[in-house]
């Protein structure tokens, strides 16, 4: 028996509320229809089936607090809604606050939860943390995280504050720092590595990047922490923010994260796996920035205690 059902369609008037408000009216409607294609979305937008102030407006068009959003009929197809998050997942997940004011909060995100749903996931971070929060009326991530990879992930309470930490991150603003352990010996005097990198989507789905000429520019500022016999400590500071970024240019310059499944070395990573290592060794250990407020801060997450113990397994 099928568990596709269809919502009832109607007219539906939608007042924008503060929180709401500044974001692009197409984007506003991908989240608020949610099942309906973007295509089909843009040609209502188009056709004038969408009204704001009972006026036509355009794709790109920014809502204002208090605007009256007429949204057509539109048949959505949905699934049954999956189960939300456990109260043990919403309870770790609030123990792992560690920065918070009025605008934004810093989790210390665990290894193997992905940070939203999709892709064969049907439960993120995102959405635990709003069910663990039902009265807070706006959560949204400032940026992202892999699912293997733990550490400070920034977190928007209101969308003025995303608006401005998305902007802090194009700038190149925002201090972002991460702590992995790399195959093989780092070459002295490798401190910054310059590869363009461009994104490719593969036949079932799966995203690879590779460097490639035609790629967009990226760059990593790599520095040696310690040395072991086969493997290397280093910290990794982002000046470009791309997907996949430090696995790719360790992998380039000939030594690949350890534990990393996609773009590491299968010899080496079942070495490490006999020594306690179960997933990528990679860590976002520092975050610095501006908030909001003006205020600047630093962010800190320690090492996790699982890799810290390979680290003892290797000195």
């Amino acid at each position: 028996m099928s568990d596709i059902t269809a919502k009832p369609v109607a007219v539906q008037m939608v007042e924008i509320t503060e929180h709401q408000a500044g974001q692009r009216i197409d984007n506003f409607l991908i989240t608020f229809l949610k099942g309906v294609p973007k295509s089909r979305i843009y040609r209502i937008i188009r056709k004038g089936e969408v009204r704001v102030n009972r006026s036509r407006v355009k794709a790109e068009y920014r809502l204002q607090p208090g605007d009256q959003v007429r949204v057509p009929p539109v048949r959505v197809a949905e699934r049954e809604v999956p189960a939300g998050p456990s109260p043990r997942l919403q309870q770790l997940l609030e123990q792992a606050v560690v920065y918070e004011d009025d605008s934004l909060l810093v989790i210390d995100k665990p290894a193997g939860l992905a940070v939203h749903g999709g892709s064969g996931v049907s439960l993120g971070l995102i959405e635990s943390l709003r069910a663990a929060r039902p009265n807070q009326p706006f959560l949204e991530l400032v940026h992202r995280l892999d699912r293997e990879t733990s550490g400070c992930l920034l977190v928007a309470k209101k969308r003025s504050a995303l608006r401005h930490l998305q902007e802090e991150m194009r700038a190149g603003r925002v201090l972002k720092v991460y702590r992995a352990l790399v195959c093989g010996r780092w070459p002295k005097g490798m401190k910054r590595v310059s590869a363009p990198l461009r994104k490719n989507e593969l036949k079932s789905g799966e995203r690879v990047v590779k460097v490639d000429g035609e790629g967009k520019p990226s760059v990593t500022h790599f520095s040696v922490i310690q040395r072991f016999d086969r493997h290397t400590l280093v910290e990794a500071t982002l000046e470009t923010g791309r997907t996949h970024q430090i696995r790719v240019h360790a992998q380039f310059v000939g030594c690949p994260l350890a534990g990393d499944d996609k773009y590491g070395d299968e010899d080496g990573n079942r070495q490490l796996k006999a020594l306690g290592l179960k997933r990528m060794f990679l860590h976002a250990g520092k975050l610095g920035f501006v908030a909001p407020s003006g205020t600047k801060l630093q962010v800190e997450s320690p090492l996790p205690e699982e890799l810290a113990r390979v680290l003892g397994q290797l000195g």
